[in-house]
């Protein structure tokens, strides 16, 4: 299965640490930034002043590889469980134009919320259709 959603980028050497690589912290950054390209694609409102937007509840990275500087790189998202008022995205890091040797992989849980209330709220029908529509396009 393949990543419906990508955001690519280059690394800045700001990203590095005293250990010579990307910083561990910058995946969760990239896996947000593709989670958020997730959302738009699939039209999932990102403003809290809607009445339903999405909060992150966890997250987590499987780190398979240095990343050092200079490099360009993409990261994917895709769901993989659509439950009754959560979403668990699925996360990639591969060098742009290598997308079969991953860096980095892992997982976002993100409950729909209401953001009025603070209850969570059922996904609505409409995003679970555009979710499902994104999940079949052809990447």
């Amino acid at each position: 299965m393949s990543y419906p959603v990508t955001v690519e980028f280059p690394i800045h050497w700001g990203e590095m640490d005293a250990f010579g690589h990307v910083n561990n912290a910058r995946f969760f950054t990239w896996f947000e930034s593709s989670r958020i390209a997730f959302f738009q694609a699939a039209g999932v409102s990102l403003d809290p002043r809607d009445s339903v937007a999405p909060i992150l509840a966890a997250a987590h990275c499987d780190y398979l590889e240095p990343v050092v500087f200079p490099a360009r790189l993409a990261v994917g998202a895709r769901a993989t469980k659509l439950g009754n008022t959560s979403l668990t995205l699925e996360h990639a890091v591969w060098r742009v134009g290598a997308p079969e040797h991953i860096l980095a992989r892992g997982t976002s849980v993100v409950v729909l919320l209401n953001y009025a209330t603070g209850e969570k709220v059922r996904v609505p029908d409409a995003a679970r259709l555009a979710i499902a529509a994104l999940q079949a396009a052809p990447s």
